[in-house]
């Protein structure tokens, strides 16, 4: 038996032939993209008074490691990694004259987990909020979220912080405390993840409209682990 090939016929395997690889082309340049997002660096970024720098990536819940060699954070300056599980953040120079704030969460109410390397030429106060946030039936379908778990290494080449007295210089807080906890111990961080505008509620959590003024969704989260010490 002999089959006949046609000039029809070769003109149509040519075609799908360069459909598969225009496809193969498509997919190999949007893992290329993806793989770019989740791996960043930054020669310099500053940040003025109240401004915040968010990081997301296409994949949600994803990874990211930033990579800048000087950081400017202005007072109340608020570096933000939303939807994102783990974050590695290394930071050549950090110049942080009075407050500033890092934040990371996985956009499930969960904190991030956080591996900061940092070396500090100028600190006032840096916040890092790597906590869980409350469940609330009338906001968020999410259970109570649970904190991150953070590492910060700093360079003891450069300023030390400090994490007993928040009216003295070089101060230093980690957040990666659960939501769903009913008492108001944390009210001032409260009011910091409000004002930088992470949909946290304010004060008590009031809300209107609502039986009570609360409603909460759950048990609280787990609380996450935190770790601040100098470079090996």
């Amino acid at each position: 038996m002999v089959i006949k090939i046609t000039n029809l016929d070769i003109m149509l395997m040519k075609r799908q032939f360069l459909l598969a690889i225009t496809t193969i082309f498509f997919w190999a340049a949007i893992s290329t993209a993806q793989a770019q997002d989740s791996v960043q660096y930054i020669p310099k970024l500053e940040l003025g008074k109240k401004k915040k720098k968010t990081f997301t990536v296409n994949r949600r819940d994803s990874s990211l490691v930033l990579r800048i060699d000087t950081l400017i954070m202005k007072d109340k300056a608020s570096l933000v990694f939303y939807g994102k599980k783990r974050v590695r953040l290394e930071v050549k120079h950090a110049i942080i004259p009075k407050q500033a704030y890092i934040i990371g969460t996985d956009s499930k109410n969960n904190g991030s987990d956080m591996n900061i390397s940092i070396r500090f030429d100028e600190l006032g106060a840096l916040y890092v909020l790597a906590g869980g946030q409350d469940a609330n039936n009338g906001t968020r379908t999410f259970p109570n979220g649970n904190g991150g778990d953070v590492i910060l290494h700093y360079d003891r080449s450069g300023i030390n912080p400090q994490q007993t007295d928040e009216d003295k210089p070089a101060y230093l807080r980690v957040d990666t405390r659960a939501g769903g906890y009913h008492v108001n111990a944390q009210t001032d961080l409260r009011n910091i993840y409000s004002q930088i505008g992470m949909g946290i509620r304010l004060g008590n959590g009031r809300l209107g409209g609502m039986p009570q003024g609360q409603v909460y969704s759950g048990s609280p989260g787990t609380d996450g682990k935190s770790t601040v010490e100098a470079m090996p």
